[in-house]
């Protein structure tokens, strides 16, 4: 009999246990799920909302201008990424062709740099063209304060994509990064 109640306690807590693993599993899928562009761009905007102070009026102007900003970079962002896919597309999606990239001719590199630099010419117009928006509402030492948000902001994602690819943050060459060569001790 003592046999058989303790067959029972051991059975109750092996289901009790699997059932809270599978709850647990069901919680990591909810948190696994990214959020959307236009959930991305709310949570930006109310960041940079509280990292300005901004009283509630100002806030009220200030975000819409600001969802805008966001949008357009985020369009002029995904141009090359559209573009790459197009190219993928076009290629094939054989399985060889993941594990070996053919080499680039010399015509698609120029196409690619100037693309590149019709991209960066966009990004620079549109920051340009929201500076003088965001100056109708904030001072300039908030607007700078935006920019150094949204450069820290990148820094964070750039480094949890290398830790997630399996790197430690700043190994890799990103663009923009230059490698340096050691100092030499001055005598």
């Amino acid at each position: 009999m003592k046999t058989k109640f303790i067959y029972v306690i051991l059975a109750v807590l092996l289901m009790g246990s699997q059932m809270t693993l599978s709850a647990q599993n069901t919680d990591n899928k909810q948190k696994k799920q990214r959020p959307t562009p236009e959930q991305m761009v709310q949570m930006q905007t109310k960041q940079i909302v509280n990292t300005l102070m901004l009283d509630d009026a100002t806030a009220a102007k200030f975000t819409p201008v600001y969802e805008k900003y966001l949008k357009e970079l985020r369009e002029c962002r995904m141009m090359t990424h559209k573009a790459r896919t197009e190219k993928t597309k076009a290629q094939g999606t054989d399985a060889n062709a993941k594990k070996e990239r053919p080499s680039m001719t010399d015509d698609e590199i120029a196409t690619m740099l100037r693309n590149q630099f019709t991209q960066s010419r966009k990004m620079l117009d549109i920051r340009e063209k929201y500076y003088n928006e965001f100056s109708k509402i904030l001072s300039q030492k908030q607007i700078l304060k935006i920019y150094q948000q949204e450069k820290m902001n990148a820094n964070k994602f750039r480094k949890e994509f290398d830790r997630r690819k399996g790197q430690k943050p700043g190994q890799g060459h990103h663009q923009g990064q230059k490698t340096r060569a050691p100092r030499q001790a001055q005598k």
